[in-house]
């Protein structure tokens, strides 16, 4: 049973903030900031270096932190950035030639299908876009049509940015498996409201951040990639670190998915990200889901029931992102008019998901997302806020 009471202690700004844009980026628990803080400290008395030392080891227990989320080894985990690079780290890996197609969903985000755009222009690749069924979740049943052999890759987003479906990521992967098709899932929205095991889904690499669902700090996030075929990929850019100089003509990558990363990153960061993870896992993620669909729920229902309000969110069981519009104002003023009482919600622009927008004439939209931290008179508030807008 989740503690709410302590929960929200360990998150000083839910006395003065109703926080529903933990798809943008959630409130740090206390004890992700001290950790960071402590580094921080640590850095300005020692140096950089050698606070890094002095962690190492603490260091280091981060990648096992990643490894017991999506249930995977650790030496099948890369540490980066952000989800942005994690994602670009694994497709740009991938040895796409003229002719090979890469499938794809109606959801799909922005950075991503920008890069298949990119690969397909220098490569001559192909990207097909896997049409949606009648729940506007991916066709699993189309999937499997559309696979031949020059299928190279199958790359999804999970949980889209402009909305709560969830796509069906591991009847995907049973397809990728028995095709012995590449595949890579996108878990930016789904890691942190969810359970994510790698085995289970099938997936071959998963990229993720640390900011959103996980409530760890910006300028982090994680790369998996399967030990099977992580030693096929050569990353599209190394360092020393992801692959030592051996001899003057020569250099070996690393065995481990850390020859995705570069020798320098942001260690304060990394203790953050961390800590995010154990504190997560300390509730356990099972509770977690079923909080997070509780909350999104009951958001869902009561904003269903105020006039001039559209739920925009597609899929059998939608998650903790809660896509709506308003008649007779945009997305930016709704977004305003909760903060001035106090809650914080986001928008998201339809060129994120240009196809999906496109295919659905969908406007920018109202992206409310609530999290386990949160209360049901929190939630509340909200709809109460929508529903005493003037009609217009």
């Amino acid at each position: 049973m989740i503690d709410i009471d302590q929960i929200r202690a360990d998150t000083p700004a839910t006395s003065r903030l109703a926080y529903l844009h933990n798809a943008g980026a959630a409130l740090m628990p206390t004890p992700v900031a001290s950790a960071m803080k402590r580094h921080i400290d640590l850095e300005s008395e020692i140096g950089g270096y050698a606070a890094a030392d002095r962690e190492a080891a603490r260091l280091d227990t981060v990648y096992g932190s990643v490894a017991r989320l999506l249930n995977a080894a650790s030496d099948e985990v890369a540490l980066v950035e952000n989800a942005t690079v994690a994602w670009q780290m694994a497709f740009y890996s991938l040895p796409l030639t003229q002719g090979d197609r890469i499938l794809t969903a109606e959801a799909e985000y922005a950075a991503n299908y920008v890069a298949f755009l990119q690969v397909a222009k220098r490569t001559g690749a192909t990207i097909d876009v896997v049409p949606s069924d009648t729940t506007g979740e991916l066709d699993v049943g189309a999937l499997e049509r559309m696979i031949d052999e020059r299928v190279k890759l199958i790359a999804i987003t999970w949980v889209p940015t402009n909305g709560g479906l969830v796509n069906p990521a591991a009847a995907v992967g049973r397809i990728a498996r028995t095709h012995g098709i590449p595949y890579l899932l996108d878990a930016c929205q789904a890691v942190g409201q969810m359970v994510v095991d790698v085995e289970a889904i099938g997936c071959d690499m998963l990229s993720a951040t640390g900011r959103k669902f996980l409530r760890g700090p910006r300028g982090t996030g994680f790369l998996y990639v399967r030990r099977a075929l992580l030693r096929q990929l050569e990353p599209p850019m190394i360092d020393h670190f992801a692959a030592p100089w051996v001899a003057r003509d020569s250099y070996q990558l690393r065995d481990d998915a850390r020859r995705f990363e570069t020798w320098e990153n942001n260690y304060a960061a990394r203790l953050g990200l961390g800590a995010a993870i154990d504190y997560a896992l300390d509730i356990g993620m099972d509770p977690i889901e079923q909080r997070c669909r509780l909350l999104a729920d009951r958001l869902r229902s009561g904003l269903a029931s105020v006039r001039g309000v559209t739920i925009r969110d597609l899929g059998r069981a939608p998650g903790a992102i809660i896509s709506f519009t308003v008649e007779g104002y945009d997305a930016d003023a709704i977004v305003d008019s909760a903060a001035a009482a106090g809650i914080t919600i986001g928008a998201s622009d339809p060129p994120s998901t240009r196809i999906d927008a496109e295919i659905r004439a969908l406007p920018p939209l109202v992206r409310a997302s609530p999290h386990y931290y949160n209360t049901e008179a929190e939630v509340d508030r909200l709809v109460v806020n929508i529903a005493g807008l003037a009609p217009r």
